[in-house]
């Protein structure tokens, strides 16, 4: 039904690094009979280096490059679910990308991200004397961006990747009803 209803438009998840929009994308894909991209996924399978590696020898800027380009190129597909970049919403040209499709913010309290993370060290922004804080600074300075997004979900601690996409699909009619038309 719902499938039907985003007539092969794609969906992108947008947020912090650490909310599940892989493993919450993947389900997602799954049930409305989509195809899965990860763009981090993309961009490493394109640079033959890790994100960590890239962020290393060629820096933000250009890890930011390579992430609109992939963008840019997944976009022109239909019928997919794409889990992007937690930093993909700084580029103003990116939000020209996402609005092709119907943009879901999961958005995961600070507290719960941190405990996800604090173990994770493949993530280069969070190599700081303070990774928390630095956590904390990056969800501020994007909260804003996120929240232009057509829908958010909010995800609490023990909630299911399950639940969540159940919860994304319940609420997909809800954003299209209006935004059909266009």
């Amino acid at each position: 039904m719902v499938d039907s209803l985003l007539q092969g438009v794609n969906l992108y998840l947008i947020g912090m690094m650490g909310v599940g929009k892989t493993t919450v994308g993947r389900l997602v894909a799954k049930q409305l009979g989509y195809g899965f991209v990860d763009t981090d996924d993309v961009i490493v399978q394109a640079a033959g280096k890790s994100i960590n590696q890239i962020f290393a020898e060629e820096g933000e800027t250009a890890f930011r490059q390579l992430e609109s380009d992939v963008l840019a190129q997944v976009c022109a597909y239909t019928k997919l679910t794409i889990a992007t970049g937690g930093g993909i919403v700084v580029r103003q040209e990116n939000w020209s990308y996402l609005h092709h499709g119907l943009i879901v913010w999961l958005n995961v309290p600070l507290e719960l991200l941190y405990s996800r993370l604090t173990e994770d060290t493949t993530r280069p922004l969070l190599q700081d004397a303070d990774p928390k804080e630095k956590l904390r600074s990056l969800l501020e300075q994007r909260q804003p961006l996120y929240s232009q997004a057509d829908l958010q979900i909010t995800v609490s601690e023990g909630d299911a990747a399950e639940e969540i996409a159940n919860r994304i699909m319940e609420a997909i009619p809800s954003v299209l009803k209006t935004s059909v038309s266009h």
